[in-house]
C-alpha cells in the first residue's frame, strides 16, 4: 500500500472515532460524569504521547532547538485560532451541559463550533501521518492516544451540540467532515514531509503536539473537573501511565 495512502487511513480512522462518540451520545443518554471520567482518562493518555512518544522523539532525530520551537508555534498558533473561534461561540464545544449556545443565542456559533472541531481534530491526524515519513510506522501508543481521547471528544461535544438545538444532520455533518478532513491532513502531511529533513519533521511534528497539549488544556480538562472533580487527577493519572505502558510494551 503506497504510504500516503495508508496514511490518509490512519488519520481517517482516528477521525471516526469522533463520528463514533457523537453517535452514541446520540443514541444513548450517557450520563455526564461517565463521559467526563473518559475525558480526563484520555487527557492523560494524549500527554503521555506527546511527551514520550512525539516530543522526545523529535527532539532525538531533529535536535532540541527545532523541537522547542515547534511545540510552541504550535500552542500560540492554537491559542490564538481558539480565542477568535471562542469569540464567536465556539469557546464550550466540548461540553456536554448547557453551555454550548444555540443558534438564535448567537448568530454563526454553528460554524465557529464545526470550525472549532476542525481546530482541535487536524493536529492529531498529522502526527498520525508524519509516524510513516521514512519509511516509519504508526506509533501504537499514538494511535491509542487519539482514537480513546476522540470517542468522549466527539461524545461530549454532541451531547452539547444537542442540547444547544442542532439537529442531527448538523452534528453528524460536522463529524463526517472532519473524519476526511483528517484523512486528508495526514496525507498532505506525509506527502509535504516525506523527504524532508530530520529538523524539518521534528518541528512540524511538535507544531501539531503542541496544538494538542493546549486543546486538551483548553477544552478536555474543564469538562472533566468540572464533572468529576477530585476523581480527574486521579483518572488522568491512570489515563497517562496507560499510554506510557503501551508505549514501553510497545517498544
Amino acid at each position: 500500500m503506497p504510504g500516503w495512502l495508508e496514511a490518509g487511513l490512519w488519520g481517517l480512522g482516528g477521525g471516526a472515532a469522533l463520528l463514533v462518540g457523537a453517535l452514541v451520545a446520540w443514541k444513548v443518554r450517557v450520563p455526564q460524569p461517565v463521559v467526563a471520567l473518559v475525558m480526563a482518562f484520555g487527557a492523560g493518555v494524549l500527554i503521555s504521547a506527546l511527551a514520550f512518544e512525539l516530543v522526545e522523539e523529535a527532539t532525538e532525530s531533529g535536535g532540541l532547538l527545532p523541537a522547542a520551537g515547534g511545540f510552541l508555534a504550535g500552542a500560540v498558533t492554537y491559542v490564538a485560532a481558539n480565542a477568535a473561534l471562542a469569540r464567536r461561540g465556539a469557546r464550550h464545544r466540548k461540553r456536554s451541559g448547557g453551555q454550548q449556545p444555540s443558534e438564535g443565542e448567537q448568530g454563526g456559533s454553528g460554524t465557529a463550533i464545526a470550525l472549532g472541531a476542525l481546530l482541535d481534530g487536524i493536529p492529531e491526524s498529522v502526527v498520525l501521518g508524519l509516524g510513516l515519513v521514512g519509511g516509519g510506522t504508526v506509533s501504537p501508543a499514538v494511535l491509542a492516544a487519539v482514537v480513546i481521547s476522540n470517542v468522549p471528544e466527539g461524545l461530549s461535544s454532541s451531547a452539547g451540540m444537542k442540547r444547544g438545538g442542532r439537529s442531527a444532520r448538523y452534528v453528524f455533518g460536522v463529524w463526517s467532515g472532519i473524519a476526511l478532513a483528517s484523512g486528508l491532513s495526514a496525507t498532505v502531511g506525509y506527502l509535504a514531509l516525506q523527504s524532508a529533513s530530520p529538523a524539518v519533521v521534528a518541528f512540524i511534528t511538535t507544531v501539531a503536539a503542541g496544538a494538542i497539549l493546549a486543546m486538551v488544556v483548553d477544552t478536555m480538562v474543564p469538562e472533566a473537573v468540572e464533572r468529576t472533580h477530585l476523581l480527574t487527577g486521579l483518572v488522568t493519572t491512570l489515563g497517562f501511565l496507560t499510554a506510557f505502558g503501551v508505549d514501553r510494551l510497545g517498544g
